[in-house]
């Protein structure tokens, strides 16, 4: 990390004060109750550089949980959200109400998404996202008069948030632990990642979906939910030909594709949709944290032309408070201009290259089981069962990046320079040989 002397605290608040406090008064997401260490406060940032109240700085590795796609300080979205604050700062969105900014970013989803996904609901984030998805699937098929078909398929190793649908979806057992029991109709298959690592391996996962679907019942099936690639199950790509076959499968028995794209949509994977690089034609696709790089919390379910066919005439009881919420609408409209006039879509692609290159050094070394990656999203899987210590170092050398199990996650904002993109890989190189 970069020192910088005083720190950034309040006039009369010590940065140590704001630790007590914090440990006092805060219940942190996925913490362990009674139990945090010291928290790391982060006070400012701007680009792919993070400040600590203490002053100390930090290349983002992260993007925070994957969000900010721009980067850090854009005066402009602030500008955008102040002004759409002075005009119209929130009206509901239910039943016929709308407003311009929330009209304007369905007509620009529509625009960029996989072909056929031109109706938008928003939410707040990703949980919510999945929750509306698979609430869209079951009631679509029982509009068509087909009641019976609920069950969702997922995957061991997929995350998909922690609602009560999203949770069930969920295929990593620790987020399960004590909220049982879940909701029902949720079937796990093997999570898309193996040796031997190519098609082999598809052929596979392939047969189990087959078999699966053959044990339930193509009949009682309403989806199947998965990711472009594995996000908090470590940054894990399909292998070769994987989404073209079960797309295939899925077709042959009328089981509709639920994308969650809450990770890989807008710029992470070098296109606006990780669809695009995988050659994936969804039914529903789920979205939110690059949808406004995290500058307000905003997501959005992109509803297929068929699904809607289905639903046509149906009443749909479920929404948010603050869905299709003005001044989200009106900064996700404004970051996507950003990704646009930028070009960060290519940046990504060229920029991921040289990580991944970077990165791919390790291979080879006893300590590394596998470096892996698609566009601006990296996985250094170790050959031990917690990241937790590289992570740490890293982070002494100046970059935070993730622990998730025995994988070192990277996605940094779209916009890191080639120096921060040669310091990240330099830091995680020697934190992984400092084992």
């Amino acid at each position: 990390m970069v020192s910088a002397p005083g720190g950034t605290a309040a006039a009369g608040e010590t940065a140590a004060q704001l630790r007590r406090l914090d440990l006092a008064h805060v219940l942190h997401p996925h913490a362990t109750v009674g139990r945090a260490p010291e928290p790391l406060i982060v006070d400012s940032a701007s680009g792919a550089t993070l400040r600590d109240i203490d002053g100390n700085s930090y290349i983002d590795g992260t993007c925070g949980l994957w969000q900010c796609a721009v980067g850090h300080g854009r005066a402009e979205l602030a500008e955008v959200a102040a002004e759409q604050m002075r005009r119209l700062e929130f009206y509901a969105s239910f039943w016929h109400l709308s407003n311009p900014q929330a009209i304007r970013l369905a007509e620009r989803l529509a625009g960029i998404a996989p072909e056929g996904l031109n109706t938008v609901f928003y939410t707040n984030g990703g949980s919510e996202g999945n929750e509306t998805a698979v609430k869209l699937a079951r009631l679509a098929w029982h509009a068509s008069g087909q009641p019976e078909r609920t069950v969702i398929l997922s995957r061991q190793g997929a995350y998909h948030g922690v609602g009560s649908a999203s949770l069930a979806a969920t295929g990593l057992p620790a987020f399960h632990d004590g909220f049982g029991p879940l909701t029902p109709g949720f079937v796990h298959l093997s999570k898309p990642h193996g040796k031997p690592y190519g098609t082999e391996t598809t052929d596979v996962l392939v047969a189990e979906l087959e078999r699966t679907i053959a044990e339930i019942g193509p009949e009682r099936i309403a989806a199947f939910i998965g990711e472009p690639l594995l996000g908090v199950g470590g940054m894990v790509p399909p292998p070769p030909g994987y989404w073209e076959r079960v797309q295939r499968v899925l077709r042959e028995h009328g089981i509709l594709l639920i994308l969650d794209e809450i990770v890989t949509a807008f710029g992470r994977l070098g296109h606006w949709f990780g669809a695009e690089h995988y050659g994936i034609e969804p039914d529903i696709a789920v979205t939110a944290k690059g949808l406004s790089s995290g500058y307000v919390p905003m997501g959005a379910v992109l509803i297929g032309d068929g699904v809607m066919g289905m639903l046509d005439g149906t009443p749909f009881r479920h929404g948010f408070t603050y869905n299709g919420h003005p001044v989200g609408a009106a900064v996700s409209l404004a970051n996507i201009d950003i990704i646009e006039s930028e070009g960060l879509l290519d940046r990504a692609r060229t920029l991921g290259a040289r990580i991944l290159d970077g990165l791919g050094q390790l291979e080879g070394d006893d300590r590394v089981a596998e470096v892996r990656g698609a566009g601006m999203a990296f996985g250094v899987e170790l050959a031990l069962d917690d990241a937790t210590p590289v992570a740490d170092a890293a982070r002494e050398h100046g970059v935070l990046v993730r622990a998730a199990g025995s994988t070192i996650v990277l996605s940094p904002p779209l916009v890191l320079t080639e120096a921060q993109a040669d310091t990240l890989v330099d830091a995680v190189t020697k934190a992984v040989r400092a084992l």
